[in-house]
């Protein structure tokens, strides 16, 4: 019997959002996206190969949870929103390669958490 691997990403519903966020503790990027989205494809396939280790990767489907997207006033896909233990940190606007996303985090760790959008 062949064993398939762990999925990289965590799915987050609008009923658990916050807390399965906090739950999991420690730095974690959130990537909305749509199935019907290209560029959503193309950074959802990348995200597990470059992410720094350690980081939990969540994925929310906009066409599944638009009442997220509303919320977080998400208008272009794909979107990455940064939290550390639970706490919203910042939208990344980044290109998804491992120098330039690992510098996105550091220096939106540094400063202190924001309110969510």
């Amino acid at each position: 019997m062949r064993v398939m691997p762990t999925p990289p990403y965590t799915s987050l519903e609008e009923a658990d959002y916050h807390r399965r966020l906090a739950e999991r503790g420690g730095v974690a990027l959130v990537l909305f996206s749509s199935p019907d989205c290209g560029a959503c494809r193309m950074v959802e396939r990348r995200l597990p190969v470059v992410m720094p280790e350690g980081v939990g990767l969540f994925r929310v489907d906009v066409q599944r949870a638009t009442g997220l997207a509303r919320a977080f006033e998400i208008f272009h896909l794909p979107a990455l929103l940064l939290y550390r233990d639970g706490q919203f940190h910042a939208v990344l606007d980044t290109v998804v390669a491992p120098v330039p996303l690992r510098q996105a985090i550091e220096a939106a760790l540094a400063a202190p958490a924001r309110e969510e959008p």
